[in-house]
């Protein structure tokens, strides 16, 4: 009979892109799964595993009741950003410790977040609300040109559009309206204030009202008016992180996180940093991963451990470099061919993964019809000694991977 804490996960997210993340935490605990299928690839990290709706409140609470009853529960966590109001509602059932739900909802939702951010002065976008297309043009006129239209409570970049003129609005917010239908919390838009600077992200680490901030993401993102991000670049020694961390840390609190990874999201306007939002959970694309290999701190262990109310290890033991490129086609269509070179692939130690995402027959989908669910056929990892080496192999193993795809029929 193992003695190690058992920990609640909600959702274990796919394979490709958070496996990572039940690994690292299984390798400190044992692992009690919440999911909404049978488990597969998951099965060689878990204990036990209850299968449920997890879009349903009430079959969410009562599974983990039931798993509750079967284990003695040291934390609940979940990486998922689709279920984090859910994990802390069911947190607070079973009085595991969490973020307050009300803290994670203020996550959730964008215009909450600005809201928070102004009364506790945390730099942010300017913002307003539109229900309608009129309402929209009324915004956008208050808060100038360019603005940028999102939904506001959705992920990924989805429905998220610039907008330079006033005659491109129109379908500017049909576009941001279409997303926000997807969304199971507000169906809202949002009209705000376009930041022009690069885009950062800060990851960090919270832990009963005190944020640490253990390293800064460069995003790279594609063509506009969209915001879809391309890559990532995570260096130990950015210089950047110390001029963010109080801001991060300000977002954090301003928001009532009180434990847990964030994933706070940023630009850096006039040099200075400007809040986007802040995401109460490991930031996705892989970059807990990226973290890991450029510093040594292992973000699904502190989630882990932040949970189960004891203090993570953020000591780096290392001091590297990691990045990320997302494969996506030149134009939508069907996949008919990707692959990377087979000798470079083996004989390349610094390229940590290649993975694929779609298989050859499967419709890629760009902006504005698809958005990164439906655009991206696969990704790479690599490493190096600091940002710029790390940029150049990404760049030398983008020479080395074909994705083709055949439009029409």
């Amino acid at each position: 009979m193992s003695t190690r804490p058992r920990l609640l996960v909600v959702s274990p997210g796919d394979e490709p892109l958070r496996g990572y993340c039940l690994e690292q935490a299984a390798a400190a605990y044992d692992v009690v799964l919440l999911t909404g299928t049978n488990p597969s690839w998951e099965t060689p990290y878990l204990v036990d595993h209850a299968v449920t709706d997890l879009h349903d409140p009430a079959a969410v609470l009562a599974a983990g009741h039931t798993l509750a009853a079967r284990h003695e529960l040291a934390g609940i966590v979940t990486w998922d950003e689709w279920h984090l109001v859910t994990t802390a509602r069911l947190a607070r059932a079973l009085r595991l410790p969490s973020n307050p739900v009300e803290a994670v909802r203020a996550c959730r939702n964008k215009a909450v977040a600005r809201a928070q951010f102004a009364r506790h002065g945390v730099p942010s976008a300017a913002s307003l609300k539109a229900r309608t297309l009129r309402e929209a043009e009324a915004a956008a006129e208050t808060l100038g040109y360019p603005a940028v239209l999102k939904p506001t409570a959705f992920a990924g970049s989805v429905g998220v559009i610039r907008v330079d003129q006033p005659h491109d609005l129109p379908a500017a917010f049909d576009f941001a309206s279409a997303g926000a239908s997807r969304s199971r919390e507000d169906t809202g838009v949002l009209v705000e204030e376009y930041l022009d600077g690069p885009e950062v992200s800060v990851e960090c680490v919270t832990h009963r009202g005190s944020t640490t901030a253990v390293a800064v993401t460069r995003k790279h993102l594609g063509p506009a008016p969209y915001f879809d991000e391309t890559g990532h670049t995570v260096d130990a020694a950015d210089p950047l992180l110390a001029p963010v961390a109080p801001v991060a840390a300000a977002a954090v609190k301003a928001l009532g996180i009180t434990d847990g990874v964030q994933h706070v999201e940023m630009r850096l306007v006039g040099g200075r940093p400007r809040l986007i939002e802040v995401n109460a959970r490991i930031g996705g694309d892989m970059i807990g991963q990226l973290v890991r290999l450029a510093t040594g701190i292992d973000l699904p262990r502190a989630a882990a451990d932040v949970a189960c109310d004891a203090a993570p290890d953020l000591t780096p033991t290392r001091r590297e470099a990691a990045g990320i490129r997302m494969l996506y086609p030149a134009a939508s269509g069907t996949l008919t061919e990707r692959h990377i070179n087979p000798p470079f692939a083996a004989l390349t130690p610094w390229l940590r993964q290649v993975q694929w995402l779609r298989e050859v027959g499967e419709p890629l989908v760009l902006a504005p019809e698809g958005d990164v669910f439906t655009a991206r056929a696969g990704f790479y990892v690599v490493s190096g000694r600091d940002t710029a080496e790390v940029r150049e192999r990404l760049d030398t193993v983008d020479g080395q991977i074909t994705v083709t795809t055949r439009t029409g029929r």
